[in-house]
C-alpha cells in the first residue's frame, strides 16, 4: 500500500534528480517521515544514488527519517518563553503523552519536539500542534489542547 501511494507522487513530477527536495517533502507530508522503502523506490525511479537522498534528507530539519506524530508538537524554548515556564509545559506534556522530547507516542498520534525560538514571544510561552498556536499556555491547558488533537 506505501510502495503504491508512493509511485503515485513521484508520478507527478518528471523524472530529474532536481525535483527530489519537492518530492521528499511531498513524502513526508503523506506519510510524517521518509522510509527506507520510500528511499530505495526513488533510488530507482530517479536514477539518484541512496546515499545522496540520505543527505539531502538529514539535512533538512523538516523531513524525517524516523517515524513521526500524526501531530508534531513544537514547545518553543527561546528565551521569553524560557522565564514564562516553557521548561512546566514540556515537563506536562512529557508526562500526559508518556514520551520525552524527541520522541513520538507508541501510538504515532503525537511527535513531542522542543524548538529554540517561534518568533511570537508576547504570547510565551507558546506550543504548536501542527500548525496551531497555543499562546500563554500553563500547564494547566495542556491535557485540553490535547484533547482537540485525539
Amino acid at each position: 500500500m506505501e510502495l503504491t501511494k508512493i509511485n503515485t507522487i513521484i508520478d507527478k513530477y518528471p523524472q530529474k534528480q532536481s525535483v527530489l527536495i519537492q518530492l521528499l517533502l511531498d513524502i513526508q507530508g503523506e506519510f510524517n517521515w521518509i522510509s527506507q522503502d520510500a528511499i530505495q523506490r526513488i533510488s530507482e525511479r530517479l536514477g539518484i544514488p541512496v546515499s545522496q537522498i540520505y543527505r539531502v534528507a538529514s539535512f533538512y530539519k523538516a523531513m524525517s527519517l524516523t517515524p513521526r506524530g500524526k501531530h508534531v508538537i513544537n514547545v518553543c524554548m527561546g528565551t521569553a518563553c524560557h522565564v514564562r515556564g516553557a521548561t512546566r509545559i514540556i515537563n506536562k506534556l512529557e508526562e500526559s503523552l508518556g514520551i520525552k522530547t524527541g520522541e513520538t507516542t507508541e501510538d504515532r498520534n503525537f511527535t513531542l519536539e522542543r524548538v529554540n525560538c517561534l518568533g511570537c514571544c508576547a504570547l510565551g510561552p507558546v506550543m504548536v500542534v501542527d500548525k496551531d498556536y497555543h499562546g500563554k499556555m500553563t500547564p494547566a491547558k495542556v491535557e485540553a489542547v490535547l484533547k482537540e488533537y485525539n
